[in-house]
């Protein structure tokens, strides 16, 4: 079996407790697309280069990049790119869409670290230190995601600088962001306090800069409730309370915040 049909026979095996026949036939589909994409492409050096996770790599590092990186896979929503504790076997590299990366406590009880966006890399530390996976990965829409083994990763870390060097603001990138969302957490003191946090950290991600105080909420009450360690009906509740006294207006999937400075008084020490 070649490399590139071992890679997409994974990308079945993840979503198959998760899909239907309906969506895995989709999913066959679209993964078929993006490999017959991937050879229609030949040398994808300047696609990799116009990636911003990639941009400053030198041509001869994006080329042996470009050797070892399997084809892009379109997953669908709620696929799994790997368990917490599941032993490591290379990193997740993220074009399109969003991942949520989340622990399990022992009461059943799930806490979402962070979501990932396009341009990240998900799996770096367990996979560079040779560790089972820290947590969880679950594409939350669907996404276009393409993997590197972990011994192709190590031999492209040793063989490039420039390559390892990257590697490196990637896990210092990826650790500061984590203390940030932990940080966010453990030190606030209210569940008000917690999600005005989230939803100003949200508008200010927000791509929409044609309309200021405006942006999509993605995340159910019940993916929020994981964010900031509460439950679905307290933040149901907490943002009611948010809307009553006009801090935010919500119209469709489109979230308004109405009253920035409310908020951010919420927020500060």
């Amino acid at each position: 079996m070649s490399v590139q049909a071992s890679h997409v026979r994974f990308a079945y095996e993840t979503v198959s407790s998760k899909c239907g026949g309906a969506e895995m036939a989709t999913t066959a589909k679209s993964c078929a697309t993006s490999n017959s994409n991937h050879h229609r492409h030949g040398d994808d050096r300047s696609v990799l280069s116009k990636q911003e996770q990639f941009c400053e790599l030198s041509s001869a590092t994006l080329l042996a990049l470009e050797t070892v990186k399997l084809p892009t896979v379109i997953y669908p929503v709620g696929a799994m790119l790997f368990g917490e504790e599941q032993p490591a076997r290379g990193v997740f590299v993220v074009s399109r869409g969003r991942v949520k990366l989340s622990l399990c406590a022992e009461d059943g009880k799930t806490l979402i670290l962070r979501v990932a966006e396009a341009g990240e890399m998900l799996g770096l530390g367990a996979t560079v230190c040779g560790r089972p996976y820290e947590a969880t990965a679950e594409t939350m829409e669907t996404s276009e995601i393409s993997f590197i083994r972990q011994r192709d990763l190590l031999r492209l870390m040793h063989a490039h600088n420039d390559f390892a060097l990257h590697m490196a603001k990637q896990l210092s990138k990826e650790y500061n962001s984590t203390c940030h969302e932990m940080g966010s957490l453990l030190l606030s003191h209210s569940v008000a306090e917690r999600l005005a946090r989230v939803l100003l950290g949200w508008l200010d991600k927000s791509d929409d800069t044609s309309v200021p105080g405006h942006f999509r909420l993605t995340m159910t009450h019940d993916q929020i409730a994981q964010m900031i360690g509460t439950s679905r009906e307290t933040v149901t509740r907490q943002l009611a309370v948010f809307r009553k006294k006009q801090f935010i207006h919500k119209n469709g999937s489109t979230l308004v915040v109405r009253n920035r400075g409310a908020l951010e008084l919420l927020v500060t020490p």
